[in-house]
């Protein structure tokens, strides 16, 4: 059998996995996986992760539901401020049984194996899928985070949605100066303009 490698992101479920129809509750911090984003909007590897959820059992393995938190960094594309923020996702994600013979039996309370399945019909094909370890002992959320949160991430990070960004001649910031402006020259005077300067160049080289 291949050889298990437990992270910090390996959860132990097997108290919840020998029985259809139980429940593990689960409030507590991870560090963040590499690979969220980048340094323009991201979330930094090692950071602070909280994870607040549930496992629940049904017949063919465990589902997560839940809440996961972490603190973002990003820089607004418009004004180029640095933006720190909370980035926080509901998810719902499920972890099959590779052996069929794992969590066979009726649920808690009595309840039959279809009863425990219609107990969570609110999950669709669509979730997120995830692998359990040593036949249905362990859970590993490290993949889970990376998916949550690189899909969280915002395309075009900005500091609020009105945001007048930089003035494109001199870069001063128009949300702290909004009646920033500059002169701008008739070109029918350009030439006048021109010799204007040029004259008093002459001067003041006199």
């Amino acid at each position: 059998m291949a050889r298990v490698t437990y992270t910090d992101w390996t959860i132990p479920v097997a108290q919840i996995g020998s029985r259809a129809g139980q429940s593990m509750e689960i409030d507590r911090e991870f560090p963040a996986p590499g690979g969220i984003g980048d340094r323009i909007v991201g979330v930094d590897e090692g950071a602070p992760v909280r994870v607040d959820g549930r496992f629940d059992s049904i017949v063919d393995g465990l589902i997560f539901t839940g809440t996961v938190r972490a603190p973002m960094h990003a820089v607004c594309i418009r004004c180029d401020i640095d933006l720190d923020r909370d980035l926080e996702q509901q998810v719902t994600a499920f972890f099959p049984y590779e052996d069929p013979a794992v969590g066979k039996g009726n649920g808690k309370d009595g309840k039959s194996q279809d009863e425990e399945i219609e107990v969570l019909a609110g999950e669709d094909e669509a979730e997120d899928v995830y692998p359990l370890m040593d036949n249905g002992a362990f859970a590993d959320i490290e993949a889970l985070l990376r998916d949550t949160f690189v899909d969280a991430l915002p395309m075009q990070p900005l500091c609020r949605p009105d945001c007048k960004g930089l003035c494109p001649q001199c870069g001063e910031d128009l949300n702290e100066h909004p009646e920033h402006a500059h002169r701008q020259a008739d070109i029918r005077f350009a030439g006048l303009e021109a010799l204007k300067a040029q004259l008093e160049a002459e001067q003041g080289a006199e």
